[in-house]
């Protein structure tokens, strides 16, 4: 059996032997829009649970007088697969033919956490005509001069956010959703928190108590902590405006929503409910993940995601094959030192909920060191075994997704049942019985 994984731009061909066991996974197969930028125009024109956008613009010039109204765009950084090329020119035509000059106009960079995007990378997410003919500026979560103090959640998170979204006239999310490890569903209110935040902000939002919390899982929204604390702090930002769409495995656009920021949230969640949650009736004894090819899968820090969408899926004791290209290494100092300095995994969840450790990205070792509590972790890519040789957590080395497979099967036996999961986050595995067995009305 050959089967085509998501990874890196071109994807991986993986051939599995016949006489086992094997199951493929893959959502419901979706129609890419023939014209994205007409149906994003027709979004826009025809918003959910709101006014039309030049009429949002029109009462903003009313009550800025005399001053010229400013506008800020927010989109998503270099490591998503947001088509904003295609998002941004309706948008922006809009904005100015409403009367908001392009020079009042920024477009903002959520970068959460991550580094800014390269000027490379911004032409390839932009296109020369819009970075070249507006500002276009990356978050920069560390930088206190940049951001505006707006007060503490109820749940004690601090509200840090960029002073040039919190202080326009016109404020604009724009973003996909699909399922996320801990948050629920990416999209909304994640393009302020994390986006656009602090990192304290984030840090709060995403602490080890949070991460801790049962319903701190894919495609689960009620009682997840994370989900309810930004979006309390999304609405007390505010949004005048949110674009929004759902992608395909190819990272084409399948549907669009635009208006009011938790209409279209929930709109689109609950397509994608539909389209990329499937129901198993039991755990596998391996189970293959990648995050969904570039730049999902650009370094070993994004590639965490895939081993908790394998530890949705595989039974107590069995094996995770994480396949992802890890272009740019492990992604994080911070992160490479503590996965190559912890070796016990259950300890160092119980060091970061008790912060005994407090580390900046605290989530993504969490999670995997979760995900090596329940299954053996192989991980396949481009990274040379020479960079795994000091790795202590949880996960080892392998020269490829064949050779994982035969060293899990040789593991587990020739009746092992495998499951292969080749499109990333575009399809969560929910068993029968589990724990996230309702996320599929979640």
């Amino acid at each position: 059996m050959k089967v085509t994984i998501q990874y890196g731009e071109k994807g991986l061909d993986v051939t599995i032997p016949d006489d086992l066991d094997v199951t493929v996974a893959r959502p419901v197969p979706q129609k890419p829009l023939d014209d994205p930028r007409t149906a994003i125009s027709d979004a826009v024109d025809h918003p959910l649970k709101s006014q039309p956008l030049a009429s949002i613009i029109r009462g903003i010039a009313s009550r800025a007088g005399k001053g010229a109204p400013t506008a800020c765009v927010v989109i998503s950084d270099h490591t998503r697969p947001v088509p904003s090329r295609d998002i941004l020119p309706p948008l922006l035509e809009r904005i100015e033919a409403a009367g908001i000059r392009r020079g009042q106009i920024t477009i903002l960079v959520a970068t959460g956490l991550h580094r800014g995007s390269t000027p490379e990378e911004l032409r390839r997410m932009l296109g020369e005509d819009i970075v070249a003919g507006y500002a276009v500026v990356n978050h920069d979560s560390k930088d206190g001069a940049r951001l505006a103090n707006l007060g503490t959640s109820s749940r004690g998170t601090p509200v840090l956010i960029n002073k040039a979204y919190a202080g326009s006239d016109l404020k604009v999310l724009t973003g996909y959703v699909d399922p996320h490890f801990f948050a629920g569903f990416a999209g909304g209110r994640k393009a302020i928190v994390p986006g656009i935040a602090g990192d304290a902000t984030v840090m709060e939002n995403h602490s080890a108590r949070h991460i801790d919390h049962p319903n701190a899982r894919f495609a689960m929204l009620a009682g997840n902590p994370i989900h309810e604390d930004a979006l309390e702090i999304a609405r007390h930002v505010g949004a005048d405006f949110v674009l929004n769409v759902c992608l395909d495995e190819q990272h084409r656009i399948v549907k669009v929503a635009a208006g009011d920021m938790e209409a279209v949230h929930d709109d689109l969640v609950q397509f994608v409910r539909k389209t990329m949650v499937v129901d198993l009736d039991d755990y596998y004894d391996i189970v293959v993940a990648n995050n969904g090819g570039y730049p999902l899968d650009l370094n070993l820090y994004q590639a965490v995601k895939s081993m908790i969408l394998g530890e949705m899926a595989v039974k107590e004791g069995g094996t995770i094959v994480s396949a992802n290209e890890m272009r740019d290494g492990f992604g994080s100092d911070e992160f490479e030192a503590i996965i190559k300095r912890e070796a016990d995994p259950r300890a160092l969840i119980k060091k970061l909920v008790s912060k005994e450790l407090v580390i900046e990205a605290s989530w993504q070792v969490q999670t995997l060191a979760r995900a090596a509590t329940r299954a053996e972790i192989l991980v396949a890519s481009s990274m040379p075994e020479s960079a795994f040789k000091d790795v202590k957590l949880g996960m080892k080395w392998v020269p490829g997704v064949e050779q994982a497979i035969v060293r899990a099967v040789e593991k587990h036996g020739k009746r092992a049942r495998i499951l292969v999961l080749p499109a990333g986050p575009q399809l969560i595995p929910c068993v029968k019985g589990s724990a996230e067995a309702s996320c599929k009305a979640r």
